[in-house]
Formats: structure tokens, C-alpha cells, sequence
């Protein structure tokens, strides 16, 4: 689904790269068991469905692109019955996947950016309904620090009989970012993309744990995929 332009008004001086907040660090898993955890998934969707992310455009810039990635306590989505963390309990469930992006950019121009995120999204034994609305949002910061803007988008999608996962690919056009002078380049910024994910979902995320996507799905509903 493609999306409507993604403005950001603000304008930035270049700025030093600070540490990383401490709230969005702690209790994570280390880079590598992350790393052969998304090869190890990735591999698995790949030879399930086929690689269904198509590539973007090549786009010319005169420095380097803004930092686009995924907020980790915002990176999944799952909602619980009555809140009880189990895996019957699951009622939907999502995840962001991977994230595409390219930018452009040239003398005194603002930066521009074109982003392809890729979800994956899972009904579970205690949904209710064969369609949901998720909700995401996309946002720009000074590279570590405060946002400058955000913005949030509607995701509906329809699960079919049966169906307890689906893919859907969002394309965003486009974000610009305005570049204080010449010499403000895209690595002074960061774009980051998350689920709006309630406070106890986000705890959930930074302590690592992890439900599959179809955790909690019956034999019957199994054998009709």
C-alpha cells in the first residue's frame, strides 16, 4: 500500500552522534543472537512464500542516507486476552519484517526518502474478528536524540478462512527531510518506524520474549492454511 507525502518541517543543524538512549537499550539481546535470529527467520519466510519485496529504485544523493531502522521496543505487536501472556491467549499479532529504504539529495536540496517496510501480521486463537486495524508510525530525530516529527498510518487488514498469517508491504512516499546548509548531511538523522504498541507491549519487546506469530493456533485451523 503505497502512503501520502511525509513532511517534516523542522530544520537542523549538523549535530555529533550522542550514545543511545539507555531506556531503548536495556535488556535486549545481543547484536549477533539478533542477527542469526532475523537470517534464521528470514531464510524460513523466503522458502515459504518466495521473496516478495520488491526492490527500490536507485536514487542519486550527494552524501550519505539518513539511519532508517526499526525502534526494537516498538518492533512487534501482540495483544493478549484479558493481558495474560500466554500463547492460547493471542489474539493478534504482529511484526515488522525488514525495512528497504533509498534517499536523495544535492547541494542546498532537502533530503528526500523513499521507505518499503514489510509486515508480517497474525491472528490468533482469541481473535475475535477476521480483520483488524494496526496501527504505525513512522518518525524523524536528530540522529539519538529528540524527535523532530512523526507521523501515525492505518494499517486494516482482512485474514482469509483459515488464513492466521498474512505479509503486507507499505510504501511510503515520501519523507523529506529540509537540510540547514550545504554541509548537513542525511547521517546527521535518523528515520525510525514502529507499531503504536501500548506501554505494557513495549515492556514486552525489551525484555526479549517471544511468541511465534501463529503461537496458539489449533490443528483445524492448521490444516486449512
Amino acid at each position: 500500500m503505497s502512503r501520502s507525502l511525509f513532511f517534516v518541517a523542522a530544520l537542523l543543524c549538523a549535530a555529533a552522534a550522542l550514545p543511545a538512549q539507555t531506556a531503548f537499550a536495556q535488556g535486549r539481546p545481543s547484536d549477533d543472537d539478533r542477527q542469526e535470529q532475523d537470517q534464521a527467520k528470514k531464510k524460513k519466510r523466503d522458502a515459504e512464500f518466495g521473496d516478495i519485496q520488491a526492490p527500490l529504485p536507485q536514487l542519486r544523493n550527494a552524501g550519505p542516507c539518513p539511519y532508517v531502522k526499526v525502534l526494537y521496543d516498538a518492533g512487534r505487536y501482540l495483544e493478549f486476552k484479558d493481558g495474560k501472556e500466554a500463547s492460547a491467549n493471542v489474539a493478534y499479532s504482529g511484526e515488522i519484517q525488514s525495512i528497504s529504504a533509498g534517499c536523495a539529495y544535492k547541494d542546498t536540496q532537502p533530503i528526500a526518502l523513499q521507505i518499503q517496510v514489510l509486515f508480517e501480521l497474525g491472528r490468533g486463537p482469541q481473535a475475535v474478528s477476521d480483520t483488524k486495524t494496526y496501527r504505525y508510525w513512522v518518525a524523524v530525530t536528530q540522529r539519538n536524540e529528540a524527535v523532530i516529527a512523526k507521523e501515525y498510518f492505518n494499517l486494516p487488514v482482512r485474514f482469509q478462512p483459515g488464513q492466521d498469517r498474512i505479509y503486507v508491504t507499505e510504501d511510503i512516499h515520501q519523507v523529506v527531510i529540509p537540510r540547514a546548509k550545504l554541509t548537513t548531511s542525511g547521517s546527521n538523522f535518523e528515520v525510525l518506524v514502529g507499531f503504536d504498541v501500548t506501554p505494557q507491549m513495549a515492556e514486552f519487546n525489551r525484555l526479549g520474549k517471544r511468541f511465534r506469530l501463529t503461537a496458539g493456533v489449533t490443528g483445524a485451523q492448521t490444516n486449512q492454511k
